[in-house]
């Protein structure tokens, strides 16, 4: 496939599982000749993700970054409000389901629901649309970047997971993926306090076999 970029994005997605049982895109699983990454590294925390190894020119891959690279930063300035854009939109789409939800029996529904529920019916149609042109803008930009790199790499949460049942942990890592709807793998090759912490692969919309063919190169150099 010849020189590989990628960047290190200051976001990360939900990794996507493969069925490997039924196997029904092979494509998916063809894997690429091994290279040796240069050091990655997650923007937002400055944490080193891979060491860097000997001779990473003639290993065909070459990173570029925010600091470097107009079109990286502009898309990481375009993603900064991933998180909050993205709930915006889920509790609009999930208004009328969860109005006939309520009026059925609203006790059978979690705060969380409700609440949501509540943002919604606070919304305007108009504001819904702003909402949606600013997600189209969004991916217009990130769409760009196709044409410099083959994969973004980052962290695929800020840090381990936490104590206890009461959360799943910060989502802002993986928030921008749904906005954008491109595949992303977390790779579990990284550590955190002695806990799994995930590499996250992110590629572009339809490049699910692109995404899974570059972190299968990637996972054997980890």
């Amino acid at each position: 496939m010849g020189r590989h970029r990628m960047h290190a994005a200051r976001h990360s997605s939900n990794a996507h599982a493969a069925n490997r049982g039924a196997m029904p895109y092979p494509a998916l699983f063809k894997r690429l000749k091994r290279r040796k990454p240069l050091r990655l590294r997650c923007e937002r925390c400055g944490r080193t993700c891979v060491e860097e190894k000997p001779a990473p020119r003639s290993a065909g891959i070459e990173i570029i970054t925010s600091q470097a690279h107009n079109k990286v930063a502009a898309v990481a300035a375009a993603i900064e409000d991933a998180r909050p854009l993205s709930m915006r939109i889920n509790a609009w789409e999930w208004r009328w389901p969860l109005n006939t939800y309520r009026e059925r029996d609203a006790n059978k529904l979690s705060r969380a629901m409700l609440d949501r529920l509540a943002e919604a019916e606070r919304m305007t149609l108009d504001q819904n649309r702003e909402d949606l042109a600013h997600r189209d803008e969004v991916r217009a930009r990130y769409a760009e970047l196709e044409a410099d790199c083959d994969a973004c790499i980052s962290l695929s949460a800020p840090a381990a997971a936490p104590l206890g049942a009461g959360s799943t942990g910060d989502p802002n890592c993986t928030a921008h993926a749904s906005l954008l709807g491109i595949p992303a793998i977390s790779l579990p090759m990284l550590q955190d306090d002695g806990l799994p912490l995930g590499l996250q692969i992110a590629g572009f919309v339809n490049g699910d076999a692109q995404t899974f063919a570059i972190a299968a190169a990637i996972k054997p150099l980890l």
